[in-house]
């Protein structure tokens, strides 16, 4: 009897030692590939906005992934953005290393192409215009945000990702290129072609207008949040002080966006005191950019927004507004209220990931939903010499507003 107990708990010890040693076994060596698959998972892993990753078992994207054979680096890439595609969110991508250096560009210097600003549709998926920038050979044809995008060249956008569709359309100056057009407005489908051209990323026009009206305005177009742009936003407003401005006008029209951080500081060049943004990560931690007692100038200021007015434009006309700094004249906003950070990949390439959500001062979120502006207008289809004329209705109701503070003050 003892015999028999002796030899069952001996099969199982040696069972257990069987079992046991198959998970010390040498692991085989990985490869490069495998590697920057493995790299792609573990940032995504740290750092996304949702932490079911779009519901689903995470680990076990990375193991299908990276046991898939993988004979050369563009395999790879595609291995990576099918595992990207699985959470269902365009703005977390790979960016391949002449679409990271071009990304790169774009926010400190100047690159060649057509000049649009664009993104998928959160619900559609199609490729949609978020602005033309201004002055760019899309602006001049008239491209407006929100049109939708089905074709370049030859190339169906269904089967295009974000930065393949932006590849596309960039190139030599004086080439060509042919976009089919869906408009926003009427559905009107247009085939346009554009000529390739340099596309300037000076992010800000300043004027003074003391002509038009009884106060002299400082109105200032932002067109992108750039490396650069806080610091000439600054340059703009005492320089238009200087020059006798009363008030202001700051044009975030067609204004896609930028670097989170120059919202953040061109927020306090307006606002003495106060919060700015709030930022939400995916345990619903809040944390918050708050004003520092840095303003230029406390005079009387409207904002100019429209349907292209997205991303950080949004996170500075939310800050204005909730603070009532200023009125929001226009249209309602784009609604993009994600924050995406960049990390660099080992082979050059980089990788764009969702790592939070934003809300207003007052807690609003304003992803797919927008800001409504305080005196709504619509867009009137303008020229680039009518832009802040009393040819522009939204840019003269912001300057019948500021005239009627004044009014209002002088009275009382």
């Amino acid at each position: 009897m003892h015999k028999r107990v002796f030899q069952i708990v001996l099969v199982i010890v040696l069972q257990l030692t069987v079992i046991v040693g198959g998970w010390t076994a040498p692991a085989l060596a990985i490869t490069d590939e495998q590697k920057l698959i493995s790299e792609t998972w573990r940032i995504v892993n740290r750092a996304y906005v949702d932490e079911t990753f779009n519901h689903q078992n995470w680990w076990f994207i990375r193991e299908k992934a990276i046991r898939q054979p993988l004979e050369n680096r563009e395999e790879t890439y595609q291995a990576i953005e099918k595992m990207l595609a699985s959470l269902d969110d365009p703005f977390t991508r790979l960016l391949k290393p002449n679409q990271y250096r071009s990304l790169q560009v774009s926010t400190s210097g100047e690159l060649t192409g057509v000049g649009l600003q664009i993104a998928l549709d959160a619900e559609t998926g199609q490729l949609t215009v978020i602005a033309p920038i201004d002055g760019s050979p899309a602006a001049q044809v008239g491209i407006q945000p929100r049109d939708r995008i089905l074709k370049i060249d030859d190339f169906s956008t269904a089967e295009l990702t974000l930065d393949e569709a932006a590849t596309h359309m960039r190139g030599p100056i004086g080439s060509t290129v042919r976009l089919t057009v869906e408009r926003f407005d009427t559905h009107k489908i247009e085939e346009i072609e554009l000529q390739r051209d340099r596309i300037a990323l000076n992010p800000v026009f300043a004027q003074l207008h003391s002509k038009s009206s009884a106060v002299p305005i400082g109105y200032i177009r932002l067109s992108q949040f750039s490396a650069n742009a806080t610091e000439e936003v600054a340059n703009a407003i005492q320089t238009l002080n200087r020059q006798g401005a009363k008030a202001y006008i700051l044009d975030l029209r067609n204004n896609p966006g930028g670097l989170l951080q120059a919202g953040v500081e061109i927020a306090r060049l307006w606002l003495e005191e106060g919060t700015i943004v709030y930022t939400v990560n995916r345990q619903g931690v809040l944390g918050s950019f708050d004003a520092v007692g840095s303003s230029l100038t406390q005079d009387p200021l409207v904002v100019l927004v429209n349907q292209g007015t997205a991303s950080a434009s949004e996170i500075l006309a939310g800050a204005l507004q909730d603070n009532l700094r200023a009125q929001l004249v226009g249209e309602k906003t784009f609604g993009k209220g994600l924050i995406q950070s960049l990390f660099d990949l080992p082979d050059g390439s980089g990788l764009a990931v969702t790592v939070a959500k934003y809300e207003t001062p007052a807690h609003h979120d304003i992803n797919k939903l927008g800001i409504k502006p305080d005196q709504i207008v619509p867009t009137k289809a303008l020229t680039r010499s009518q832009i802040a004329t009393e040819a522009d209705p939204q840019y003269q109701a912001a300057v019948d507003l500021l005239v009627s503070q004044f009014a209002l003050a002088d009275a009382s």
